[in-house]
């Protein structure tokens, strides 16, 4: 009977492993803590994450910034290196900025334009 307890515990990791199990839409959620300061919204609402890509222990973060003469981006890798490589099984975060294609205020979410009087 004692194998059984055993056996049991076993089987419990194996569930809690499928439940850290990083998705695309974790890694978003943790960069809608990535804010611009100077329009006070976050990096996912004015479309500035183009792509996530997770290739198994380590995230590709794109992105860009509202211009390409924006100072931040620096700043913005790094917190998008702290945030992402908080989440379980993150190893190392990868920021790329990209300014192909260029942003638009048409890539906000419905909820940003709305903040901005767009």
């Amino acid at each position: 009977m004692s194998e059984n307890p055993a056996a049991a515990d076993q089987q419990a990791p194996a569930t809690d492993q499928h439940d850290e199990t990083l998705t695309e839409e974790d890694v978003f959620e943790v960069l809608e803590e990535v804010i611009d300061p100077e329009l006070g919204l976050d990096f996912v609402s004015l479309g500035l994450v183009y792509d996530v890509d997770i290739e198994g222990t380590e995230v590709y973060v794109t992105f860009t910034l509202t211009t390409p003469a924006c100072p931040i981006g620096p700043q913005v890798s790094e917190q998008m290196r702290e945030f992402v490589g908080d989440l379980p099984g993150v190893t190392a975060v990868h920021p790329k900025m990209v300014f192909d294609p260029p942003w638009s205020p048409e890539m906000m979410t419905e909820d940003a334009k709305f903040a901005l009087g767009f």
